[in-house]
C-alpha cells in the first residue's frame, strides 16, 4: 500500500511505526538503515582517510616535539580524530625535570641532580585519586608556591597547582576541572591541563592489562602500559583532602585506544557524542550536563572489551550503538559508571546520584522505550533515517573510496598541515631538529606523514635561516658578509623546495630585508603568477576541476609546489621584517608566538615596501591594490580573524606613504576587530604616533 503524507505530524507518525516495526529484530531493513546512518557520520565525522590524516599530522609534530622538549600533549576528541563543530581543543603540559615515581625503589632510575623526584601515594586516597609528595627539591617556582607541608612530609596541592598555572598558556583563563579554559576570538574553546608525568603504569590500573584478552591487541597494551600516565590537578570530590588530591589521567592510554579502533567503532563513538549533545542533553535543565563526552568514550570501550557484538562493521552501526546506549542506561540506573582502567573509581560518585540520577534515568528510559526512534530526534542524522524508511530500496554505498575524491582527501591533508609550525627560536634547537626530520624520513612511514615531515622541514629550515642571519648581522666581519648571507639564502629556497607556493614569499622577506629589493620582486613576481593559475588550492578553497587536470595523481610534493598555498606565519621571536616589530612585541606580551597574515596581504605589503625603494608609482599601485582587498574583500583571501594585522598592515603602509587620515581609520579598524594576533598594545601606539604626527602638522 502506498503511502501518502499529509502532514508533518502524521509524517512523524508514520516515520515511528517504521522504525518500531524495524527495531523487533537485526532485519535486513535495520541494516540497511545502519548503512545510512554509516554515511551520515562519514560526513559529520570523517571517512577512515580523513581521520587518518588527522592523527598522522598530529602524530608528526608531536614526534618531533617530543624529542625536543617532550613537555606537551594534544590530548581529547581533536587528537582522537574528531573535528566536530563545538568542541574544544585539549593540551596537557608538564615539566621534563620532574618525574612521579610509584615506589622509592624507582628512584634508581633517575639522575636526582637534575630531576626532582615526586612519590605517588594512594594509601588515604579514593581510587583513581592520590597525593604527590616532593621527594628531591624543586627550583621550579610554581611548585615551590604549591606545596604544603602535611604530618611532617611536603606534598603539592593540586588546588594550589592549578590556580597558579591557569593562565600559564593564554592569559585570562579560568579554571574548569583540572584545566584553565577559555575561548579563542569566541570561537575556538580550549582545556589547558598542567600535570605531572610518570613512567610507570599505575598497580591500581594493573586489572585492566589482565582484561585485554581481545581487545586492544597485545603490542597496543603493550605500548600503552610502558608510556605510564599523568597526574592531573583536581581531587576527588567526596574524598578527604580534595585540594591536595591529584587524579590519574590515561589520556595518553585513551588516544592510543581509540587509535586501535576500526572505523565503525569510531563512528559509534561519533554517534554517542552527537545523540549525547543532540539529545540527552535537550532533556531538561536539570540533567543537562550530567552526562559528558568522557562517559560515552567509557561506554564505547566496554562494549568493545566485552565482546557485545561479533562484528563491528557499517551493517551493525545502529546494533553497536544500542548495546552501548543500553549499557549507560543500565550504569545510570546503578548510579556506577566503571573507569576503564580502575573500574573501582566510579565516575558517577559525584555528579550522577540522588534525584538528578533518577530524574535522567526517567529520561533515558523514556528514550529506551522508543527503540531506535530516539535516534529521530538528533539532527545531525534524522535527515539519513527517514530517506531510508521512505525509500527501502534506496542504493546505499559504504565504500569510503567512493566517499571521498582525491580532492576532497588533498583539501583536507594540506588543511592539517597548514596548521603545522614548531615554535623554534633557538639555532642549535632548530638544527637538533632538522636532524630529527632527518631521521624521520629515512624512517618507515605512514601513508600522510610525508606531507606532514615536508611542511615541518620548510617551517624550521626558514626559521633557521632568519636566526642565521640575525646572528651573522651581530657576529660577523664585513668580508665574511657574502657567505654569511649566502648560507640562509640557500635554506629558504630549501624550504621553498619542500613547502608550497606561499613560501617563496619568505625569500622575497630575505631579500628586502637584506636590501636586494629587486630581487625580492622578482620573486614575489614568480609568486604571483603561481597564485594566478586557475587550480589553486587556498585554504578551503580549489576548482576541483581544474586542479584535478593539473595534478591529480601527482606526489605532495608536486601538488605542494604547483598548487598549494597558505597564510603566512611569523614566529613572533623572530625578526623578519623590521616594520612588524611592534606587532610582534605586542603579541608576545600577551604570550601569543605566531602573527598569521593572509598570504595576499603580505604578498601586496612586501611589494609596497620593495617599490618604495625603487619606483614610487609602482609602490602606490601595490597599495591601491591592498587597501582594495582589505576593504572589499568577503572572506575569500582575507580570513575573519585575520583582519586586524590586514587593516593594521594598510595603515602601516598608509603612514608610511604620508596618509595620516587614512592610517589612522585603518588602525581604529584594527582596533575594532577581535585581535586574534594580540596586536592591540601595537596598534593604539601606532593611534597615539599619527595623533601626535597630525598635531605637529
Amino acid at each position: 500500500m502506498e503511502l501518502k503524507i499529509t502532514t508533518s505530524k502524521n509524517s512523524i507518525h508514520i516515520v515511528h511505526l517504521k522504525m518500531e516495526s524495524l527495531h523487533q529484530g537485526m532485519c535486513e531493513g535495520l541494516q540497511h538503515m545502519s548503512e545510512s546512518v554509516f554515511v551520515a557520520m562519514c560526513e559529520i565525522v570523517g571517512t577512515s582517510q580523513q581521520v587518518a590524516i588527522r592523527r598522522e599530522t598530529e602524530d608528526v609534530k608531536e614526534m618531533v616535539e617530543r624529542r625536543l622538549t617532550n613537555n606537551w600533549m594534544l590530548s581529547g576528541s581533536y587528537r582522537e580524530g574528531f573535528r566536530l563543530i563545538g568542541s574544544d581543543i585539549d593540551w596537557m603540559y608538564w615539566l621534563n625535570n620532574h618525574r612521579v615515581i610509584m615506589d622509592k625503589s624507582q628512584s634508581r632510575y633517575y639522575n636526582t641532580t637534575n630531576t626532582t623526584l615526586i612519590l605517588f601515594d594512594n594509601s588515604e586516597s579514593p581510587p583513581g585519586f592520590t597525593l604527590l609528595q616532593l621527594l628531591t627539591p624543586t627550583t621550579y617556582r610554581d611548585v615551590q608556591s604549591a606545596c604544603v607541608r602535611m604530618n611532617g612530609k611536603v606534598y603539592i596541592s593540586s588546588s594550589m597547582y592549578r590556580e597558579i598555572t591557569c593562565s600559564a598558556v593564554f592569559p585570562n583563563s579560568t579554571v574548569h576541572g583540572p584545566c584553565g579554559s577559555g575561548n579563542i576570538a569566541g570561537r575556538l574553546e580550549y582545556d589547558n591541563a598542567h600535570c605531572f608525568v610518570c613512567d610507570f603504569w599505575p598497580q591500581s590500573a594493573s586489572s585492566w592489562i589482565d582484561r585485554c584478552h581481545s581487545w586492544p591487541d597485545p603490542e597496543v597494551v603493550h605500548d600503552i602500559v610502558r608510556n605510564g600516565c599523568h597526574f592531573v590537578a583536581i581531587g576527588h570530590p567526596l574524598g578527604p583532602n580534595e585540594n591536595l588530591q591529584w587524579r590519574i589521567s590515561f589520556s595518553l592510554a585513551e588516544y592510543k585506544l581509540v587509535y586501535s579502533m576500526n572505523h565503525s567503532q569510531f563512528l559509534i563513538y561519533g554517534l554517542l557524542k552527537c545523540f549525547l549533545k543532540e539529545v540527552i542533553n535537550q532533556q531538561s535543565e536539570e540533567t543537562n550536563k550530567l552526562l559528558c563526552s568522557y562517559h560515552m568514550k567509557t561506554t564505547i570501550f566496554w562494549a568493545i572489551q566485552q565482546n557485545t557484538l561479533s562484528q563491528w562493521c557499517p551493517q551493525n552501526l545502529l546494533a553497536g550503538f544500542w548495546i552501548c546506549f543500553k549499557l549507560l542506561l543500565k550504569w545510570v540506573h546503578e548510579g556506577v559508571c566503571p573507569n576503564f582502567f580502575i573500574p573501582q573509581n566510579n565516575l558517577f560518585l559525584a555528579k550522577v546520584r540522588g534525584s538528578k540520577q533518577n530524574r535522567l534515568f526517567q529520561q533515558l528510559h523514556e528514550l529506551y522505550k522508543k527503540g531506535l526512534t530516539c535516534l529521530l530526534q538528533s539532527s545531525s542524522i534524522r535527515s539519513y533515517i527517514t530517506d531510508i524508511l521512505y525509500n527501502p530500496t534506496l542504493s546505499i554505498c559504504t565504500n569510503e573510496n567512493v566517499m571521498r575524491s582525491e580532492v576532497d582527501l588533498d583539501l583536507e591533508l594540506f588543511q592539517q598541515c597548514c596548521s603545522l609550525d614548531i615554535d623554534i627560536t633557538d639555532i642549535r634547537v632548530c638544527l637538533q631538529a632538522i636532524k630529527i626530520i632527518e631521521q624521520l624520513v629515512n624512517s618507515p612511514q605512514h601513508q600522510y606523514q610525508d606531507a606532514s615531515l615536508r611542511k615541518l622541514s620548510s617551517s624550521i629550515f626558514r626559521n633557521t635561516a632568519f636566526i642565521l642571519h640575525e646572528m651573522n648581522t651581530i657576529a660577523v666581519v664585513n668580508k665574511h658578509v657574502y657567505i654569511a648571507n649566502k648560507i640562509p639564502c640557500l635554506m629558504l629556497k630549501l624550504a621553498a623546495r619542500f613547502g608550497c607556493i606561499s613560501d617563496m614569499l619568505y625569500i622575497a622577506m630575505y631579500h628586502y630585508k637584506t636590501l636586494r629589493y629587486r630581487e625580492a620582486l622578482s620573486v614575489i613576481e614568480m609568486t604571483k603568477v603561481k597564485l594566478a593559475q586557475p587550480y589553486l588550492m587556498y585554504r578551503r578553497r580549489v576548482d576541483r576541476e581544474r586542479y584535478t587536470e593539473a595534478v591529480g595523481g601527482q606526489s605532495w610534493s608536486t601538488k605542494m609546489r604547483q598548487a598549494v598555498a597558505w597564510d603566512i606565519e611569523l614566529h613572533n621571536r623572530i625578526c623578519y621584517i623590521s616594520e612588524l616589530i611592534p606587532e610582534q612585541q605586542s603579541a608576545l606580551q600577551n604570550k601569543w608566538p605566531v602573527l598569521i597574515i593572509p598570504l595576499f596581504v603580505m604578498l601586496h605589503f612586501l611589494e609596497f615596501l620593495c617599490y618604495r625603494h625603487i619606483d614610487t608609482t609602482l609602490s602606490q599601485a601595490a597599495l591601491d591594490e591592498l587597501q582594495v582587498l582589505v576593504h572589499h574583500d568577503q572572506g575569500r583571501y582575507v580570513h575573519d580573524l585575520n583582519r586586524d594585522i590586514s587593516w593594521e598592515i594598510l595603515g602601516i603602509c598608509q603612514q608610511i606613504t604620508g596618509n595620516l587620515q587614512a592610517a589612522l581609520y585603518s588602525y581604529q579598524q584594527s582596533l575594532t576587530l577581535y585581535s586574534w594576533n594580540n596586536i592591540q598594545t601595537a596598534t593604539q601606539r601606532r593611534i597615539q604616533d599619527v595623533i601626535q604626527s597630525t598635531l605637529l602638522q
